[in-house]
């Protein structure tokens, strides 16, 4: 008998488990069939378990949820072959394997990069086809945004701009809020929002006239206070809220936006800890001295040695994202925002349901611990303990 539930909450488990991953994953289509077959499961199961065995009611219980999973219709895309997309930060990581995919798709593709004698853009120049079109843009230079956005004007005159993929992203500190330089949040606000703003109103007519697809690339430190990371969380905040409000604005002219949210992946010099040692040496030599007696060398020292750690965690394959950012694009029915990688589900979960002491817990946990500043090490210290 316990044989036989076990059997049969196993099989409910599983399916429930593979049906939403595929979901997530938009593999399949949320349709009225899918779920009159997902009530029908239920009914059968509830009609075997009352007149048969119950390891036979699991068998056969079992067999309809995998009727159920293979039947399901499978989400399809648009055809993509010809469509136009524009594509910022291809130098590497998620810019840089999307545009070769796109490619590989039969798109004609974009790519802006900073240099175009960067391995990275060699690489794509190499290895894609002639539809391919490498771009030299910097997003803190408005003349570079206004040439780039001629430019493709020019260039998709006949065929017109389908998607925009707004990824290319800046970060170069790790460090408390107050212990960042006020030019480090200019710095995250120019790439991450201003220069983004100022491409994507620039395309919005040819993106208007396709009713076509703007997909961002924001970071979970948009939506959560990750330890460290307040320069770079507040620009990506600002990114994902001003999506939000072109995907409600841009929905009457018929153009669809994605907030693509990636767990932690290896893209680029960000995970070199080389590149990570000499920012912190350049942070440690523009502190104002009371500050950095307040908080202390070590205590510097330490977020930075506990980030170059938590940077072995990130992972390699980049194709979640790169299939994210696709289905933002050529999903007939595109998500609002996507979640690419392991555990944001969870994450997620604990940010919007549990208390933010727990989320806070999480975060520390996982990711950064800052130490006890100096000062108020000395502060504890010197407080008197009464028995």
């Amino acid at each position: 008998m316990e044989l036989g539930w076990a059997c049969s909450h196993s099989v409910w488990l599983c399916f429930l488990v593979c049906l939403l991953k595929r979901l997530l994953r938009c593999d399949l289509l949320l349709t009225p069939r899918l779920l009159l077959h997902v009530g029908l499961v239920v009914l059968l199961q509830a009609v075997s378990h009352r007149f048969l065995p119950l390891p036979l009611s699991a068998a056969l219980t079992g067999t309809a949820c995998w009727l159920v999973l293979g039947g399901a219709a499978r989400s399809k895309r648009i055809p993509a072959a010809g469509k136009a997309v524009f594509i910022t930060g291809c130098d590497s990581g998620f810019g840089k394997e999307t545009a070769s995919y796109l490619d590989s798709l039969g798109l004609k593709v974009f790519a802006s990069v900073l240099d175009l004698n960067s391995p990275g853009a060699q690489e794509l120049q190499q290895s894609c086809s002639s539809r391919l079109t490498l771009l030299e843009m910097d997003l803190t230079k408005p003349e570079d945004i206004q040439k780039a956005v001629h430019f493709i004007k020019a260039q998709t005159e006949r065929t017109g701009l389908w998607g925009l993929v707004n990824n290319a992203g800046f970060n170069d500190v790790i460090a408390d809020a107050e212990l960042t330089p006020l030019h480090k949040f200019r710095a995250c606000m120019e790439v991450n929002f201003f220069g983004t703003l100022e491409l994507t109103k620039g395309l919005l007519p040819l993106l208007r006239a396709s009713q076509g697809r703007i997909v961002t690339v924001s970071s979970p430190a948009g939506n959560m206070p990750f330890p460290c990371l307040a320069a770079y969380g507040t620009s990506k905040a600002a990114l994902s809220l001003l999506m939000d409000t072109f995907g409600s604005e841009l929905a009457p002219w018929g153009v669809k936006v994605s907030v693509i949210f990636p767990g932690y992946f290896k893209t680029g010099s960000t995970c070199d800890p080389e590149f990570w040692k000499g920012k912190k040496h350049q942070l440690l030599a523009t502190l104002p001295p009371d500050l950095l007696e307040d908080y202390s060398e070590e205590y510097v020292e330490e977020i930075n040695k506990q980030f170059v750690i938590y940077m072995k965690t990130a992972v390699e394959d980049l194709s979640p994202v790169v299939n994210s950012i696709t289905e933002g694009l050529l999903s007939p029915q595109p998500l609002a925002k996507y979640y690419p990688g392991q555990g944001l589900r969870v994450m997620y979960f604990v940010h919007h349901y549990l208390p933010y002491t727990v989320r806070d817990l999480l975060l520390r946990t996982f990711f950064i611990k800052p130490r006890l500043p100096k000062a108020l090490q000395l502060k504890h210290s010197n407080t008197p303990h009464t028995d």
